[in-house]
């Protein structure tokens, strides 16, 4: 499947338009400046960008991985994974795993554009994000506690309140953006996904790019609020 929409901008809520006309001839390079390298084997995969009208407007599903995962492990991220041969494409692949990891129920969900290719040099995966909308919203949780250790709708706007962005520096010296989430730090590839989504879709808000913190402390930080 081709990335752009696969809906019609005007058949979805007025909120959503914008970012549906948005992904029409997107390229990979307005999103990430990582690029496979040439002959490198990579394996397909997909997450699940589900936006839905929250008890306090527009949301995004967030998903905290488990501890003990040897791929990512503790990392805010996208329900998501690698694709199975049974699966019809990336949105099948995003819906399956949304469903095995958070209890999304796929016949509620409703794919209204892809986002191009991503690669994640970490574990070789080539992502397609999956823009969907959440028009009849099921209840969600931690399905398998092995996979996931927590789940949380958040809202759009604790996303874009500057105060909940900043940059983190990681050991290796790599520096990207970061946003700060009730018991979440969402970093690396998860966190330039949602800068670009903001970004897309016009709800990007003056932050302070300058705010650089360690990594680390970030990770400490965000987990002593969840031990509180």
């Amino acid at each position: 499947m081709s990335p752009g929409p696969l809906v019609d901008p005007a058949d979805v809520p007025g909120w959503l338009s914008g970012l549906v006309k948005a992904t029409a001839g997107l390229d990979a390079s307005e999103l990430t400046r990582v690029r496979p390298p040439s002959g490198l084997p990579t394996r397909p995969a997909a997450v699940l960008m589900l936006l839905g009208d929250g008890v306090d407007g527009p949301d995004v599903l967030l998903t905290r991985r488990a501890d003990t995962l040897n791929s990512h492990p503790g990392q805010v991220a996208f329900p998501g994974g690698s694709a199975d041969d049974g699966d019809d494409g990336p949105v099948a692949t995003a819906l399956r795993e949304a469903e095995e990891e958070a209890g999304v129920q796929a016949d509620g969900v409703r794919a209204i554009a892809l986002l191009p290719e991503l690669f994640v040099p970490v574990s070789g995966f080539m992502v397609t994000p999956v823009l969907a909308h959440w028009e009849r919203p099921s209840p969600v949780r931690v399905v398998d506690p092995g996979e996931t250790a927590a789940v949380a709708r958040v809202p759009i706007a604790h996303l874009t309140d500057p105060a909940n962005r900043f940059r983190v520096r990681h050991p290796s010296g790599f520096t990207g953006p970061a946003f700060a989430a009730p018991g979440m730090l969402v970093w690396g590839f998860t966190a330039g996904l949602l800068a670009g989504l903001l970004r897309l879709a016009g709800w990007e808000r003056p932050w302070n790019a300058a705010d650089v913190r360690d990594l680390d402390e970030s990770l400490r930080a965000a987990n002593a609020e969840v031990q509180a």
